[in-house]
C-alpha cells in the first residue's frame, strides 16, 4: 500500500516518513476461546472489543481506560491475546474501520484492532493524531463485502512523518487544544439543532393540544372510507423488485407528516395490478405500523402527487379518510405529533420494536376540530418547521465546516505544512459563526 494510495497528503510531508512499524511495535488481538469458561472467569484485565468503539466514535476521546468486557489472564495465557501497556495507540481495522486512541493503562484488545506501542522516537499522541488524520482513507481502502477491513498486511505498510520528537510534541500539543476548540463549536452547534427540534415538537404539541380542546379525540376509524396494509410473505420479496415501474412505499419513506422520498424501490407495472389492493395513490395518507427510538410508531405522511404508480409494504398502513372532515394533510400533522404517538405508543405491541396491526390502527385518536381550523393548524405547522429546518440546515453546513477543517488542520499539522509554533488558533474557526 503505497502512500499516493492510501494518504496521498502523506506526500507533500516536511519531514520523512516511516513504516510505523519500525518506530512503534506493532501488535494485534485475540478472543479466548469461548468454549472454556475458565478463560472467562475471574477476568480483570480491560479487553477493548469493537462493543467499545462508541466511545471514539466523535473523534474527541482519545484516551480509553473503560471497556465493556475484561478477560482474564488465564484467557491471556492460552490465546494469542497479549496486554499491552498503558500508551499503546489502538486503530479499529474491522466492521468499524479506522477509530483510534490510546490506552490509558495496560489493557488487552481483541483482534479488530492493531496496536502500536511506541519506541523512543514516537510520541503516541502525534501518532494518534496522525492516524485520525489518515482515518478517512482507511475507510476508503476497506474491503470486504460484508465487514470492510484493513488487513494486517497493509496495517504493516502504514507510514507517519517523523519530525524530531519535541516538534511531535509541541504538534500534538497544539491540535490537542485546537481540535478542542473546533470540537467545542460543533458541540454546541449540535445542541443548538436539539433545541430547534425540541421548540418545533412543543409547537407542534401546543397545536394539536389546543385543536382537542376546543374540540374532542374520536378514533380515527369513525373517518376511515378504505384502510389496507402492505402484502406480507411471498407475495411481495426482494426477488419482485425491478429498476423501475411502480414505487414500493415502505417505512423508511414515512417521515413525521413528510413523505421521505430516498432509497427508492419499485416493482414491475404488471405486478402492481396484481396488488392493487395495496396501491396508494395521490394524495393517500400513509400511517407506520412499526416504530422504533428515532421513529415514532404512527407517523404518517401523505402521498406525492408527483410519486407516480405506487403500493404500500408491509407495516405500512394506506388510509383514506372522509377529508369532508379530516383532511389528509391534518391527519398526518395530527397522528405523527408528540400528544398522538405517545397514546398510539399504547397502543403498541412487541418488545424489541413497537409494533400495531390493521385493526389496532382503527383504533388510533385523533382531535377532530372544524375544517379551517384544520387548515389553520397545517399552515402554522408548516410554517414552523419552514422555519426551523431552515435554521437547521445552516448549523448543520457549519458542522460539516467544521469537521472539513478539523480534518485539513490535522493533516496540515502533521506534515509540517502549517507551523504550529507561529499559531494563534485564530483561523482555526475561520468562517464559522459562534
Amino acid at each position: 500500500m503505497t502512500e499516493s494510495r492510501l494518504a496521498p497528503w502523506l506526500s507533500a510531508s516536511r519531514w520523512p516518513t516511516a513504516p510505523i512499524r519500525l518506530v512503534a511495535r506493532l501488535g494485534s488481538g485475540h478472543t479466548p476461546s469461548r468454549s472454556n469458561p475458565e478463560y472467562w472467569e475471574n477476568c480483570t484485565v480491560p479487553w477493548i472489543t469493537l462493543a467499545d468503539v462508541w466511545q471514539l466514535r466523535d473523534g474527541q476521546t482519545r484516551v480509553i481506560s473503560e471497556t465493556k468486557e475484561m478477560v482474564s489472564p488465564l484467557g491471556l495465557a492460552n490465546s494469542a491475546a497479549v496486554k499491552h501497556p498503558a500508551g499503546t495507540v489502538i486503530l479499529s481495522r474491522t466492521a468499524s474501520v479506522g477509530f483510534s486512541a490510546i490506552m490509558g493503562r495496560d489493557m488487552a484488545t481483541s483482534q479488530d484492532f492493531a496496536t502500536w506501542t511506541c519506541g523512543p522516537n514516537l510520541e503516541p499522541r502525534y501518532l494518534l493524531h496522525a492516524l485520525r488524520g489518515m482515518a478517512p482513507d482507511l475507510k476508503r481502502v476497506a474491503t470486504g463485502s460484508t465487514h470492510k477491513t484493513i488487513y494486517m498486511p497493509d496495517i504493516e505498510q502504514l507510514r507517519v512523518p517523523l519530525p524530531p520528537l519535541e516538534a511531535q510534541r509541541r504538534i500534538a500539543d497544539f491540535l490537542d487544544a485546537e481540535t478542542a476548540r473546533i470540537d467545542t463549536l460543533a458541540d454546541l452547534r449540535q445542541r443548538q439543532i436539539s433545541l430547534l427540534d425540541e421548540r418545533l415538537m412543543a409547537t407542534w404539541s401546543r397545536v394539536i393540544n389546543d385543536d382537542a380542546r376546543d374540540s374532542a379525540w374520536f378514533p380515527i376509524r369513525r373517518f376511515i372510507t378504505a384502510i389496507t396494509d402492505g402484502p406480507f410473505g411471498s407475495a411481495l420479496t426482494s426477488n419482485h423488485y425491478s429498476y423501475g415501474g411502480a414505487r414500493v412505499i415502505r417505512l423508511g419513506n414515512v417521515g413525521r407528516a413528510e413523505f421521505r422520498d430516498r432509497d427508492p424501490a419499485f416493482i414491475p407495472l404488471d405486478y402492481l395490478s396484481e396488488l392493487r389492493r395495496h396501491e396508494a395513490l395521490p394524495g393517500d395518507l400513509i400511517v407506520a405500523g412499526l416504530g422504533d427510538q428515532n421513529h415514532p410508531l404512527g407517523r404518517a405522511c401523505v402521498v406525492p402527487n408527483d410519486l407516480g404508480p405506487a403500493m404500500v409494504k408491509a407495516d405500512c398502513f394506506r388510509l383514506r379518510l372522509d377529508q369532508r372532515r379530516v383532511l389528509h394533510e391534518y391527519a398526518a400533522w395530527a397522528l405523527s405529533s408528540p400528544p398522538v404517538t405517545e397514546q398510539v405508543t399504547l397502543l403498541a405491541r412487541g418488545s424489541t420494536r413497537a409494533r400495531i396491526n390493521l385493526e389496532v390502527a382503527r383504533d388510533i385518536p385523533l382531535p377532530v376540530p372544524p375544517i379551517e381550523r384544520q387548515r389553520r393548524s397545517i399552515a402554522l405547522l408548516g410554517e414552523s418547521r419552514y422555519a426551523t429546518n431552515s435554521i437547521v440546515s445552516r448549523c448543520r453546513h457549519q458542522v460539516t465546516l467544521l469537521t472539513e477543517r478539523r480534518q485539513a488542520l490535522i493533516t496540515a499539522a502533521v506534515t509540517g505544512q502549517f507551523d504550529v509554533t507561529t499559531a494563534s488558533g485564530r483561523n482555526v474557526t475561520e468562517g464559522v459563526t459562534v
